[in-house]
């Protein structure tokens, strides 16, 4: 599947935007980057969906302009005045060319989810390979109000007794996208979140 991070050159606070080319060609999160829709036209006219992993303001600052600009159907867990599908764990979905399933994974936002397909990981920011705070395998931040490091952790254990063996591609919401065995990745950050390794110093 080719996935291209339509963020990648921004040069503000954002996540990783991620688009998805294939048979069903999907944005996964818009991000915060001002251009976000002419690097999406760099590779494709049209988008088939969007997808949310959350809703915080690093992942949907320009939802509306992806939107505007492309009029795909909206998915996402939490509302929003613009969602067309309401995600729930357990929901399959289609994913560029392959057919990813909807897993809760709640702790660092109410209404985060990750995509896991045999091959690929979307985990949105409940685990990332690098962030500056840890490399090889690190976690969501779980320091602000409404936010939960015991709840992060239970969604990790889901999330890898979810997730197939085999799955060689993690495009997390921030650092750098990882090719190699994921599982091993997200064990480590699982690690780490219980040994309640503060990510930041004043965490």
């Amino acid at each position: 599947m080719e996935v291209h991070n339509v963020t990648a050159d921004a040069e503000t606070f954002t996540c990783n935007a991620y688009l998805a080319i294939g048979e069903r060609t999907t944005l996964v999160d818009a991000g915060a980057m001002e251009g976000v829709v002419d690097a999406i036209r760099d590779h494709t006219d049209s988008l088939d969906a969007v997808v949310l992993t959350h809703q915080h303001g690093d992942h949907v600052e320009r939802l509306d302009a992806v939107l505007d600009a492309f009029d795909a159907p909206l998915y996402a867990y939490g509302d929003h005045a613009r969602r067309d599908n309401a995600l729930v764990d357990g929901d399959e979905l289609l994913v560029g060319d392959e057919a990813c399933d909807v897993v809760y994974t709640p702790g660092h936002a109410d209404d985060h989810v990750s995509l896991v397909s045999a091959n690929s990981l979307f985990s949105g920011d409940v685990v990332v390979h690098d962030d500056g705070a840890f490399d090889d395998g690190s976690f969501g931040r779980t320091d602000y109000p409404g936010q939960s490091r015991e709840r992060l952790i239970e969604s990790i254990r889901e999330l890898l007794d979810r997730m197939p063996d085999g799955v060689e591609h993690m495009y997390s919401g921030h650092g750098s996208v990882f090719h190699g065995d994921v599982r091993e990745v997200v064990e480590r950050a699982l690690d780490r979140a219980e040994r309640r390794e503060p990510k930041y110093p004043d965490e």
